[in-house]
């Protein structure tokens, strides 16, 4: 009895040891430095120094950040810059449709998040992934580049950090636009793939150093409600990225950090304008959080769209930012 014992430990033993070393051999994908990944840098984008950090943004002229970056605000439209907030494992480029459309009517701000794109993880540890450092950091931005006061937009965790900013900093926001945000319960219909091996501590020696393309293509199309929009670019886009050095373990520790509602009840508090802006084929977070955020939030407006999912403004920015631009320059939404 004990010898079948003993060789079921040896054969399993060896079949996991062959399963990691062909997971190595066949998806080995190491860490890239920033320059390796310097195709992803925008022409307009720089880096900017917060918390010891290189944080990537783009906006206009962020290269005179020694002056003002909205320098020329006086000659826009809308009345406030406009910062965007990308979601978990995204980027600022997620935002490419929304900051041409506004671009010519307002100050524009996007930046990749700590733990994300080309910024890469927080250079502190004492730092964690929580949304109050978060909300912390989106001021430490606006204040290195001499915004004072912003519309924040923020999808999934993006939303969450909008809104954490908007209830801890208020005297920094203007208004808020929520997209499939963060911030109460949520029973996910389907999780993108890579979140779920990411919530496995014991999985990043191995997570650290591989990644299947196959991966990143499931966990896009679980967030895209139309499949066919999930395209070899936008997989290399979010692949590459993926592989910024320390980026991968960023998310590990991210996901440690669970998205926690421990602070929905601030959510009442809120009085500013906000626009709730939902795609109602979101498998990730339901649409049903939109109805609570547009009761809970007074001064609200919400706008749902029927055949968009979990990233309603990367897959259709140009129906998202009409809705969007209304609500920036005081319309109500049909």
């Amino acid at each position: 009895m004990m010898s079948r014992l003993v060789k079921f430990i040896i054969y399993t033993s060896i079949s996991v040891l062959v399963i990691l070393v062909a997971l190595l051999v066949f998806f080995w994908a190491p860490d890239k430095s920033v320059a390796e990944l310097e195709q992803w840098q925008l022409p307009d984008s720089e880096f900017v120094e917060v918390e010891g950090m290189q944080v990537h943004v783009e906006g206009m002229q962020v290269h005179v950040v020694q002056s003002n970056l909205c320098q020329d605000l006086n000659s826009k439209t809308l009345s406030e810059p406009v910062v965007l907030l990308h979601g978990t494992s995204a980027s600022l480029h997620t935002w490419e449709g929304w900051a041409t459309a506004l671009s010519n009517e307002s100050c524009v701000i996007r930046m990749d998040l700590p733990g994300f794109g080309l910024t890469g993880p927080y250079v502190k540890e004492s730092i964690d992934y929580t949304s109050d450092n978060y909300a912390a950091f989106v001021t430490q931005v606006m204040d290195r580049l001499q915004v004072s006061r912003a519309t924040l937009v923020g999808n999934s965790l993006g939303g969450k950090i909008a809104w954490r900013t908007a209830a801890l900093y208020p005297e920094y926001v203007e208004k808020l636009i929520l997209i499939d945000s963060v911030g109460y319960p949520a029973t996910p219909k389907q999780v993108p793939l890579a979140f779920t091996l990411a919530k496995y501590p014991a999985l990043a020696p191995i997570l650290n150093y591989v990644l299947p393309r196959d991966v990143v293509r499931k966990s896009l199309v679980s967030v895209y409600a139309d499949d066919s929009k999930v395209n070899d670019a936008l997989i290399d886009r979010y692949y590459d990225l993926a592989l910024r050095q320390g980026n991968r373990q960023a998310l590990i520790d991210r996901l440690q950090e669970f998205d926690s509602t421990e602070n929905q009840d601030q959510i009442k508090g809120l009085t500013l304008p906000t626009l709730v802006l939902w795609g109602a084929q979101d498998d990730l977070i339901p649409v049903e959080n939109a109805t609570r955020f547009h009761q809970d939030i007074r001064n609200s407006q919400l706008k749902v769209f029927d055949n968009l999912g979990h990233v309603p403004h990367e897959e259709d920015p140009v129906a998202t930012v009409r809705a969007a631009r209304q609500f920036l320059v005081g319309e109500k939404l049909d």
